[in-house]
This record gives structure tokens, C-alpha cells and sequence, in this order.
């Protein structure tokens, strides 16, 4: 119960991570590199006291870093259907991929159940989707790929809450690196800059300490599998907070990815095999 707890909270932090970023993308509230820096140093503030000598790594700081600047950039030009297809299929790809190289393997029941969510989340975005912009599709698949590398490398963490602080407090000075290069093109509104900050000090900091929490007592499949609820919780958070109306599409796929993540990551009980 624990467990579920703690990834149903961590879900719905990057359900609304994802509200945030379009809310301020979407209307032009702040351009995408000053949200993601102000993202990253925000977090990184905000964990500060927790960072422990040697905790975090330059090499996970990189990889949010390069997941973070990916996803915002991607939807300067992509749709958030298309967004949402390219990301969680590259996640997807990339952790059943490392899982099943080092030795996982899906029963026949988890691929049913697999294929059922993908199909849910195909059927939530389809219309929206059209052929994608070439730099906006590649842009997103870094991300997809930088988040799944991130999530498989969290699985070790053994202080969540001082491994992460370590790796915002490296992928901070990376984006300041980035808003500097891109300075003639910054510009940002008061209402952009709160979401980003709401972004990176709740919704990312705090999202991304539960997450590596919860990374220790699920498998890589489940790990992966159970992200595909975060496009239909960031559905239902739009028709609460943007007034967008509850569709028969959108609870026809829901159904669709919730019952294919519950039957793929459903724990069997051991047949119990009378003796004598």
C-alpha cells in the first residue's frame, strides 16, 4: 500500500508537471530554455539542504538536464498529443529494452496488458496527431530517451531525497549555461515564471524524490509501464483546471491504458501445489 501511495503521488506530480509546462509554453508566457533553467535551479534551491557530500552524479545532472531542455524545446513546434505519443513510446522502448537485456522478461498477460495501454494513449491523442515537425519529433524522443535513462539509473538510489538534490544542484549551472547562449531570444511574464517555479520546486523536485523512492521497489518493466497513466491523469487535471471537456474518447482510453498498466504489473500469487 505504501507503494502505491507513493507512485500515485508521484504520477500525479508529473501529470501536473506536464499541465504547468503547457500552460506556460502554450501562450507564450516565458520562452522554453528560461523555463526549464528557471525549472532546474528552482529544484535545485529547494533540495539544497538535503545534498550529501558525493550525492547525485554529473552524469545523471547531464541526462535531466538533457531530458528537461528536450522536453520543452520539442513543444515549441509539436502537438500535445504527438508530444505525449513520441515521449511515453520512447520511454517505453527504452526501459522494457534495458530490462529485458539484463535478463526481465513480459509474460504473454503483461504484453496484452502493454499493448492495451499503448493502445489507450494512441486512441487519447489521436486527434491531434498529424505528421510531426522533423526537430520537434527528434527533440522529444532525446527526452523520452533522457528519461528513461534516468529512471533505470534511480533504481540504485539509496537515499532518494540527497541523490536527487545532488543531481539538480549539477543540472542547474547546465542550464544556465543554456539560457546564456540563448539570451537573445528570453523572454518571460510574471504568470511564466510562477508555473516554472511551481514546476521546479514542487511538481519536478518533489516529484522527482518520490520517484527515485519508488524506483527501489518496482521492477524496470513496472517502472515503465506505470508512466503511461500520467498522460490520462494530465488529460483529466486539463479538464479540472482548463475547463477542456470530459470526452468519450478520453474515458474510452483511460479505461483502455488503466486496465492494460493494472493487468501488466499485477503481481501473480504462486499456485499453491498441494503435497502428499
Amino acid at each position: 500500500m505504501k507503494l502505491v501511495i507513493l507512485t500515485a503521488f508521484t504520477l500525479l506530480a508529473f501529470a501536473a508537471n506536464s499541465l504547468l509546462c503547457r500552460m506556460a509554453l502554450g501562450p507564450g508566457l516565458i520562452d522554453p530554455v528560461s523555463f526549464t533553467t528557471i525549472r532546474l535551479t528552482s529544484g535545485a534551491l529547494a533540495l539544497l539542504p538535503f545534498v550529501q557530500r558525493r550525492s547525485g552524479s554529473w552524469i545523471s545532472g547531464a541526462v535531466m538536464f538533457g531530458y528537461a531542455i528536450a522536453f520543452s524545446l520539442s513543444y515549441v513546434s509539436l502537438s500535445t498529443g504527438m508530444g505525449a505519443l513520441i515521449l511515453f513510446g520512447t520511454v517505453q522502448v527504452t526501459m522494457i529494452g534495458t530490462a529485458m537485456k539484463s535478463g526481465e522478461r513480459l509474460s504473454a498477460l503483461q504484453w496484452l496488458g502493454l499493448i492495451a495501454a499503448i493502445g489507450g494513449l494512441t486512441h487519447l491523442v489521436l486527434p491531434g496527431l498529424s505528421a510531426p515537425d522533423p526537430k520537434g519529433a527528434l527533440l522529444m524522443t532525446v527526452a523520452g530517451l533522457g528519461w528513461g535513462v534516468y529512471s533505470i539509473m534511480g533504481r540504485g538510489a539509496g537515499n532518494p531525497v540527497a541523490m536527487t538534490a545532488g543531481n539538480f544542484l549539477r543540472a542547474a549551472p547546465l542550464a544556465l549555461v543554456a539560457s546564456l547562449i540563448a539570451r537573445d531570444s528570453v523572454h518571460w511574464e510574471t504568470t511564466g515564471v510562477m508555473l516554472a517555479l511551481t514546476s521546479g520546486v514542487v511538481t519536478s523536485g518533489l516529484g522527482y524524490v518520490l520517484w527515485y523512492a519508488a524506483l527501489r521497489s518496482l521492477t524496470t518493466t513496472q517502472a515503465s509501464l506505470v508512466q503511461l497513466l500520467v498522460p490520462v491523469l494530465a488529460a483529466f487535471a486539463g479538464v479540472v483546471f482548463l475547463s477542456e471537456d470530459v470526452s468519450a474518447r478520453l474515458v474510452i482510453a483511460s479505461a483502455l491504458i488503466l486496465g492494460g498498466v493494472g493487468v501488466a504489473i499485477a503481481r501473480r500469487k504462486p499456485i499453491a501445489i498441494p503435497r502428499g
